[in-house]
């Protein structure tokens, strides 16, 4: 039975074994449990159903939590975004998901709270003292169901238009198990494809399909039915496997489980990202003065 998660680390767990041109460390950087994957090969990606690139997962105290806005988590997850970026250029910050629909509206609530930075050029900008800041753009894509366009083929129009030197992609996502959902931040270099946790697969948003570098920064917010229960029960054999799925996913629909403390979630999370986000983009400006522009 296919288990279906968007993190890394899970997808490395379900292979149940050292995958070669597989690199894995660990690190803990104040307070912070950090995860590195590199994943070297196509025989590596095909083991593990994650394209081959570089995984950063993030393992949080629950976003449920309260943050700071001096929150010392800032700083640490501003650096390893940092990290993925080209030092110069501008850069398009795009927030996936269906804003009306809780567990999924954390790309759309994230990027509301980044500053736009693209139009502030010139005079305005020298005398207001903000020409420091970079070149940065922003867009919600809302979802296939609410536009008629393909949520990719809506980015690659406004990358061939402005033509960002990057993109930044945020998206809810899907993990294995209930204990990562709102504990866990996953940051990567090979893009994302909008609701592959879930079985919703669409164009994949990467750079190949964009042809410029495509960072992604997700936290889980689901976990899939089948899969929990998978998770949870010891499944024998196919006939098993069969009488489960029906059982939890009635007439083939997708169920999945989120907290109840969602809405909480998404808010605390979206606030964390955002901050990140401003925080590795305008590297010369202090976080106080940011924190005023927004």
């Amino acid at each position: 039975m296919e288990l279906r998660t968007d993190l890394a680390v899970e997808a490395r767990e379900i292979a149940s074994e050292e995958i070669r041109d597989v690199d894995y460390k660990s690190e803990e950087t104040k307070g912070l449990f950090i995860e590195r994957l590199n994943v070297k090969t196509k025989r590596a990606s095909q083991l593990m159903g994650k394209d081959a690139g570089r995984y950063i997962t993030v393992n949080l105290p629950p976003l449920t939590d309260n943050i700071r806005d001096t929150d010392e988590r800032l700083p640490v997850i501003a650096q390893e975004i940092g990290r993925l970026l080209p030092v110069n250029g501008m850069v398009l910050v795009v927030g996936l998901g269906n804003p009306e629909i809780t567990p999924d509206a954390l790309g759309p609530r994230c990027v509301s709270k980044v500053l736009a930075t693209r139009h502030i050029t010139g005079e305005i900008a020298r005398s207001t003292g903000l020409d420091r800041l970079r070149a940065v753009a922003v867009l919600k894509t809302g979802v296939t169901g609410q536009t008629g366009i393909e949520t990719g083929e809506l980015i690659l129009s406004v990358v061939k238009r402005i033509k960002p030197t990057a993109v930044i992609v945020i998206d809810a996502l899907a993990s294995l198990r209930l204990e990562r959902l709102g504990c866990t931040l996953q940051i990567s270099d090979t893009g994302i494809a909008p609701g592959a946790g879930v079985g919703n697969h669409r164009t994949k948003i990467c750079k190949e399909t964009l042809g410029v570098p495509v960072i992604a920064l997700g936290v889980p917010t689901v976990v899939d039915a089948v899969t929990m229960v998978s998770d949870l029960v010891d499944v024998q054999n196919e006939a098993q496997q069969r009488e489960l799925r029906e059982k939890v996913s009635p007439r083939g629909s997708t169920m999945v489980v989120t907290p109840k403390e969602i809405d909480l979630l998404i808010d605390r999370a979206s606030q964390l990202l955002s901050l990140s986000i401003n925080m590795a983009l305008h590297t010369g400006i202090e976080p106080s003065d940011l924190l005023s522009l927004l």
